[in-house]
């Protein structure tokens, strides 16, 4: 048997909440539920923050409850951004099952990010862990600018461990390690995987890359060879974080698909369906999307030729 790498597609929060066009709840689960018939085992459909300051997330609550009474969140494991505790009552209120929760590597981006400390972060983030417990809700935890932040410059590794072994202390079902500007490279991501791997379960822990300085696939792999077998990435290389100056788009999904099922790793995507996806992310957003995967699959069909 082939061994399973799980891809969460970041598309429907991530990937559109810096856009120009902004997608209307129903185009939004249109997205979600295409993605879902791709194969997508996990993906991040919302964010239950302010409308004002991202228009392009408001309707989280529709989409939640939608997609329960739907039955999809029984076809695929959904996650919705959470900024704060009001963020989590949100959530709670319409049905979600699984939240992330971003804590940010520096005190600049976290204030920028959630306005507040590191320090108030954490508490933040134990106490609705805490709560989650017994709300029987899985919170995953997001340290962002992992490598690189936009005000402060380089991160240190030491800070990133420490706030992750806090987090897993906290019981996080998972650490999902994010490249947030696209500004880490192979040697570092290796370096800081590979410790991180020492201290925490492979199943607690993702990595969250950008291919802002077209270094996304490289970071994949070599995280890959640090031993994480867990990826968030965005359909289409939609994204950017609209609180982080320079953060471009996430690595493509179809990118990191193709690239793992010609290393022989199973991910359980139809990449032909999925490709498609990324060209209906593109047509909706009226933006060019496909990661450089779309065009190797054109030239295939060109020739008439099989995928693999």
């Amino acid at each position: 048997m082939t061994e399973f790498v799980r891809i969460n597609d970041v598309g429907p929060r991530d990937g559109l909440q810096n856009q120009a066009t902004i997608l209307s709840p129903a185009q939004r689960l249109e997205l979600i539920h295409a993605l879902v018939v791709a194969g997508l085992p996990a993906i991040e459909v919302g964010s239950f923050v302010s409308p004002k300051a991202v228009p392009a997330m408001a309707g989280a609550s529709e989409i939640v409850t939608s997609l329960n009474k739907d039955g999809v969140n029984k076809q695929a494991y959904l996650q919705s951004l959470i900024p704060n505790q009001k963020g989590y009552e949100l959530a709670k209120e319409a049905g979600a099952e699984a939240v992330l929760l971003v804590v940010c590597a520096t005190e600049t981006m976290n204030q920028k990010n959630v306005r507040m400390s590191i320090y108030d972060g954490l508490a933040q983030a134990q106490d609705i862990i805490s709560q989650a417990k017994t709300d029987k809700i899985d919170v995953l935890t997001c340290i962002a600018v992992a490598w690189e932040c936009p005000f402060e410059g380089k991160t240190s590794p030491k800070v990133v461990i420490d706030l992750a072994a806090k987090l897993a202390g906290f019981g996080a079902k998972e650490l999902v390690i994010a490249d947030t500007i696209g500004a880490a490279t192979p040697k570092s991501v290796f370096s800081l995987m590979s410790e991180l791997s020492k201290q925490h379960s492979q199943h607690s822990l993702a990595c969250h890359f950008h291919d802002t300085r077209a270094m996304g696939l490289a970071n994949v792999y070599a995280a890959l060879e640090a031993g994480i077998r867990r990826f968030d990435a965005s359909v289409g290389g939609l994204g950017g974080c609209p609180f982080a100056p320079g953060a471009t788009g996430n690595v493509a999904t179809e990118d990191v698909v193709m690239m793992l099922h010609q290393m022989g790793f199973n991910t359980g995507i139809d990449l032909e369906k999925l490709m498609a996806v990324g060209q209906l992310a593109g047509q909706m957003t009226h933006t060019q999307t496909g990661g450089r995967a779309h065009n190797w699959r054109q030239l295939q069909l060109d020739k008439g030729k099989a995928l693999f």
